[in-house]
């Protein structure tokens, strides 16, 4: 429907409707305030929920959920149950899920410049 209107809209040619069609699909998977802190820890390696629980502060148990179900659903990350008593669940980035690396990059350097640009320290600069 917003496309149409946009279709229509002299100000939009094709290729600003394209890429508004593939940066929405990407805010659609990766955006919110805590997929890529999810995927983040994940590209370190496995990490059973309660672990992602605690390396996320701030996080509640159901938005965490709701974002690991989220991810899965997309395919940037498996949920693997492993067959123990008692039942151990780990979530991994998938390989289509590693393809994200350079965004982590560029945001990372991205987050340092605007950290100093507003006058704010990391946490090894206040050690």
């Amino acid at each position: 429907m917003f496309l149409d209107e946009l279709r229509t809209d002299p100000a939009y040619n094709e290729e600003d409707i394209d890429c508004y069609i593939h940066v929405s699909a990407t805010i659609q998977a990766i955006g919110g305030r805590w997929k890529m802190l999810i995927l983040w820890h994940l590209e370190e390696g496995a990490r059973r929920y309660n672990e992602l629980r605690r390396l996320i502060p701030g996080v509640s148990q159901k938005m965490l959920t709701q974002q690991l179900k989220e991810l899965e659903q997309d395919g940037l990350i498996e949920r693997k149950v492993y067959p123990e008593t008692p039942p151990r669940v780990e979530y991994v980035m998938t390989d289509y899920g590693k393809t994200l690396e350079p965004i982590f990059n560029c945001m990372y350097d991205w987050g340092v410049i605007h950290r100093k640009r507003s006058g704010q320290q990391s946490a090894a600069e206040t050690d």
